[in-house]
């Protein structure tokens, strides 16, 4: 279950995806996010989708890896499909006691869940095609001109990027001292609820400690290097836009723009279909 966790992990391949400018992966992905939440009907959503298949297939990454790190939000899925369902109200379809399941609930608990899959995807994307170096550079070039209300642009970066790294190394760290409980006698599997979350103490402290650790370790080495922030830093690739960087960026543009126009089809559908009623009469 935690190697299934994608989110921090780079997927080293050769696509166009990776060799595009990390800050058009940033954009190109904070503008899908906004089309999607801009959309408002299924055709929107299933737009979205066809639109994320044609870029993983760019990416050349596996599409059952990318689905394989979705496990870690099945139980965020699955509060927000029964929240949905049964919270919306509408026509009734199923009752059970006091609680009533709506289709317009079933509608927008299918409507909420594939939203966030198609979230967390694109988020995963950036992460894949992206090296946490070439993230952390993306995300200080575009945060710059926060720098002039005093802004510590640099810092704020380096923290998400050490954030990014950390993920997969305490993932695996969790996996290992699970194992190592496991060979000890210890059941992470049966009992309730409040059982379970009692027998994770054995496995949260070490894990603490280990982070602590790393990070106390980290803190040294970079003070050995001398590491005083960005004051004076140089950088030995410097990122530079080419064509396919625009290119892309007026896609993702195009796209979120065309997610935000798909609210409206609906409308536009029942028009046309109401005025081919109106001639067929005629």
């Amino acid at each position: 279950m935690l190697r299934d966790i994608t989110i921090g992990q780079y997927y080293d391949t050769d696509s166009l995806i990776h060799r595009l400018d990390p800050r058009t992966k940033v954009v190109g992905t904070f503008l899908f996010i906004i089309g999607l939440f801009l959309v408002k009907s299924i055709f929107g959503l299933v737009a979205a989708a066809l639109s994320l298949l044609i870029i993983i297939r760019i990416t050349k990454i596996p599409l059952s890896f990318i689905l394989r790190g979705q496990k870690a939000i099945a139980m965020l899925l699955l509060f927000t499909v029964v929240l949905n369902m049964f919270m919306v109200a509408g026509d009734v379809l199923v009752a059970i006691g006091p609680l009533h399941i709506t289709f317009q609930g079933m509608y927008m608990a299918v409507f909420m869940a594939g939203r966030l899959v198609m979230l967390m995807i694109g988020c995963s994307l950036m992460t894949l095609t992206t090296t946490p170096l070439q993230l952390t550079d993306a995300l200080e070039r575009l945060l710059r001109p926060l720098k002039k209300i005093h802004v510590p642009v640099h810092d704020i970066a380096m923290m998400m990027s050490i954030a990014l790294r950390f993920i997969p190394i305490l993932m695996e760290e969790t996996d290992k001292i699970m194992k190592a409980q496991s060979a000890r006698g210890a059941d992470f599997e049966s009992g309730g609820l409040i059982q379970k979350a009692k027998s994770l103490i054995p496995v949260l402290v070490p894990l603490f400690i280990s982070a602590f650790r790393r990070a106390d370790e980290l803190a040294t080495a970079m003070e050995a290097r001398c590491y005083r922030g960005d004051e004076g830093r140089t950088k030995m690739k410097e990122l530079k836009y080419t064509v396919k960087d625009h290119v892309a960026k007026l896609i993702m543009t195009a796209l979120a723009a065309g997610l935000f126009c798909t609210r409206y089809l609906p409308g536009v559908l029942s028009t046309i279909q109401a005025i081919g009623k109106i001639l067929g009469r005629g």
